[in-house]
């Protein structure tokens, strides 16, 4: 193959991947499967996260470029099969994008994104009909978090939701207690999946998005803990033999080291 002249276009994506699954093409490539490709896609969204946290828009470029050749490969993988093309992808896309934005691309008046997202609910359960659950369509291999996060969204978005926050802290509390009281393995997996179920409730009603958050805390504990690794290194520490309390001096001389960087 020749290679395109200018790298720059989608077309030479195009053109390369196709290369890569023809017969003088790479063996691994041509190996691949929708089902194939499934895990390591999986990673690169998380490596897209990663670098979101990051705030490296050099490295964010690289990552959604990876992305994007998962996603161009997977319609070439479809071409091939007569399943659909690329075409059809953008034009799908393209046609979702222009009717649930009638406020943009038609005369419908919106006063704030409030009523954006509402409208944008309404014409996404039209899209799937009036028979299938406002829930159904939500990934059931997303995770746990988002997943809860995302049902409880929608079914918020229905009217099913709290009045007011004092409800939700209150069945937190009546969740914790019914932690404690848990005696057998079996129902203390189940109280603990109402608590976090209450928690992810919370913070979709305080605008937090909770895998945001919790990349952001186990962040923060490893740059600490890694931080009190070194100070062991350097101190001639074990770490594993310091008594409770001295670890936590280090844990606190970690938390205003790490603040400060």
């Amino acid at each position: 193959m020749v290679l395109p002249k200018d790298l720059s276009r989608f077309s030479a994506l195009e053109k390369i991947i196709a290369c890569l699954r023809g017969p003088d093409g790479c063996p691994w490539d041509k190996e691949q499967t929708h089902a194939s490709l499934r895990e390591s896609f999986l990673q690169e969204c998380y490596e897209v996260l990663e670098t979101l946290d990051e705030g490296d828009a050099h490295k964010l470029c690289e990552e959604v470029g990876d992305l994007l050749l998962h996603i161009v490969l997977q319609a070439r993988i479809a071409e091939e099969s007569g399943e659909f093309k690329m075409s059809d992808v953008i034009k799908s896309i393209n046609e979702k994008l222009v009717h649930r934005h009638p406020h943009v691309f038609g005369e419908q008046k919106v006063k704030d994104v409030g009523e954006i997202i509402h409208n944008w609910e309404t014409l996404k359960r039209e899209e799937k009909g009036a028979d299938e659950s406002i829930i159904a369509s939500v990934p059931k291999s997303m995770p746990a978090l988002s997943y809860s996060q995302e049902i409880q969204h929608r079914v918020a978005q229905a009217g099913f939701d709290w009045e007011n926050d004092v409800g939700v802290i209150e069945k937190l509390a009546e969740e914790v207690e019914e932690l404690t009281q848990a005696d057998t393995p079996e129902s203390k997996n189940e109280e603990f999946g109402d608590l976090l179920f209450t928690l992810v409730n919370i913070a979709r009603r305080q605008d937090v998005d909770l895998e945001v958050a919790l990349r952001e805390a186990n962040r923060k504990f490893s740059k600490r803990f890694q931080f009190m690794e070194e100070i062991c290194r350097q101190r001639g520490v074990n770490f594993s033999r310091l008594s409770f309390d001295e670890q936590n001096q280090l844990w606190e001389e970690a938390k205003r080291s790490t603040s400060q960087s």
